[in-house]
């Protein structure tokens, strides 16, 4: 019986903080949904530049090649992508964007990867992409990142030609349908 009674308030005991436990997990959910849903400057920011949003003037030289790129030498179609070596999603992203860039019409010439590398940590997604895309890397809030308002890893965008400037003509380019494709 002694037994039975201390098994009886130890699984009451278990509970209760299993209870407490919880209650501080759902406050918590609720303070960052909170933080989440605030709004201070009275406008939603969304995560990638919108489409039909002008780029801006910007000058780099591609690391892949030694040619400078700018936003002059865009052409019509071309794809821009942004990545950084201590993005999870980035390194998960950046063998199917490879795919994906071996399939565009063009070949590198149409296809600008940006390695957004703060640490000197990017060489692998360098190495990944040389030969598929025209590589750039840039520190963090770098010519390209502010041409193309970069907010978040990885972005991967299409451009195109309006009226002379170039303007952003896909903002969430599909690049794992197509990689899918091309294993099958």
């Amino acid at each position: 019986m002694p037994y039975l009674i201390a098994a009886v308030a130890f699984v009451g005991t278990l509970g209760t903080l299993n209870l407490v436990l919880m209650l501080g997990v759902l406050k918590r959910l609720r303070e960052h949904t909170e933080l989440l849903a605030q709004d201070t400057t009275g406008s939603r920011e969304l995560p990638v530049i919108a489409v039909g949003e002008r780029v801006g003037d910007f000058t780099a030289v591609a690391e892949s090649s030694g040619v400078e790129v700018s936003m002059a030498r865009l052409s019509d179609g071309a794809v821009v992508a942004f990545f950084a070596p201590d993005c999870g999603p980035c390194r998960e992203k950046v063998p199917a964007f490879a795919e994906f860039a071996r399939t565009v019409p063009g070949g590198p010439g149409q296809v600008l990867a940006v390695v957004v590398d703060a640490a000197g940590e990017g060489s692998d997604f360098v190495d990944r992409l040389r030969g598929v895309a025209q590589v750039v890397v840039e520190p963090p809030d770098g010519p390209l990142s502010s041409a193309f308002q970069v907010r978040a890893f990885p972005t991967i965008v299409r451009v195109g030609r309006r009226g002379g400037a170039v303007v952003i003509t896909e903002n969430r380019v599909a690049t794992d349908l197509v990689a899918a494709a091309a294993v099958r």
